[in-house]
């Protein structure tokens, strides 16, 4: 597993990455608004939490997960201006 910061356009975000069991890869990604998260991780419970928070599946990498889209978002990442459908590295714009 491994925690790193990385950089898109000129903004440096926390991402994490891992194997959590034989096969099944943990990937999430945290602006200091908000984060995107892979399909482990439960949209229900970051709804109750009252995040700005979206998920992008089909992912084994933090490079993985930059050239996806989202396919949900909570209704507060939603305020925001996330939408399904948008690219990730949109989604970082709006919760750096």
């Amino acid at each position: 597993m491994q925690i790193k910061e990385i950089v898109v356009n000129n903004k440096t975000y926390r991402a994490f990455e891992g194997e959590i069991a034989p096969g099944s890869t943990l990937v999430f990604i945290k602006g200091s608004k908000g984060f995107i998260m892979c399909g482990f991780l439960n949209l229900e419970t970051a709804e109750k939490m009252k995040n700005i928070a979206a998920v992008a599946t089909g992912v084994k990498t933090v490079e993985d997960m930059l050239e996806r889209n989202v396919i949900a978002a909570t209704s507060y990442a939603k305020q925001a201006g996330i939408t399904e459908g948008m690219p990730v590295k949109e989604v970082l714009e709006i919760i750096y």
